[in-house]
């Protein structure tokens, strides 16, 4: 059974092995460390008893929050965990008082734009040649709430 939990020091090097495993250009485990201690930092975990399904990040500067990071490990995708990562931080920034989500996503990932679409955000913007390894645009989402 899948729990969520906020992101602890036991889970840093774990969402670090999933960054590299995911991301072309992954963060640090230094830089994911140093998340826990910035006030404006939410992360969380998914977890699977002691094994990391997945992990999402933010961080909130006056009631706007910006997703910084979301990522599942191929072996839980296709079940949800994205979703319920996405719908598990907005609950945590609503407590937070934050009245926004906004997110960066390649233009390519059909996949993640519907779930986003499908969670309510809408496109705001694009940012060209955001992404590299390999350089794509992204899509600018944003998903608005009242308090």
């Amino acid at each position: 059974m899948i729990e969520y939990f906020p992101m602890n020091e036991s889970h840093v090097s774990s969402v670090a092995q999933l960054e590299k495993l995911c991301f072309s250009d992954p963060w640090s485990e230094r830089s994911i460390a140093s998340e826990l201690a910035n006030p404006l930092s939410c992360w969380l975990v998914a977890m699977d008893g002691d094994q990391l399904a997945g992990y999402v990040g933010s961080q909130t500067v006056l009631g706007e929050s910006d997703m910084m990071n979301i990522a599942v490990s191929p072996d839980y995708r296709r079940r949800g965990i994205a979703q319920s990562l996405v719908e598990a931080l907005v609950a945590s920034l609503k407590a937070l008082d934050s009245h926004c989500l906004t997110l960066e996503v390649r233009d390519s990932n059909e996949p993640a734009i519907a779930l986003y679409e499908k969670l309510g955000f809408s496109q705001v913007g694009l940012r060209k040649g955001y992404y590299r390894n390999p350089k794509e645009d992204a899509r600018i989402l944003r998903k608005e709430w009242t308090l």
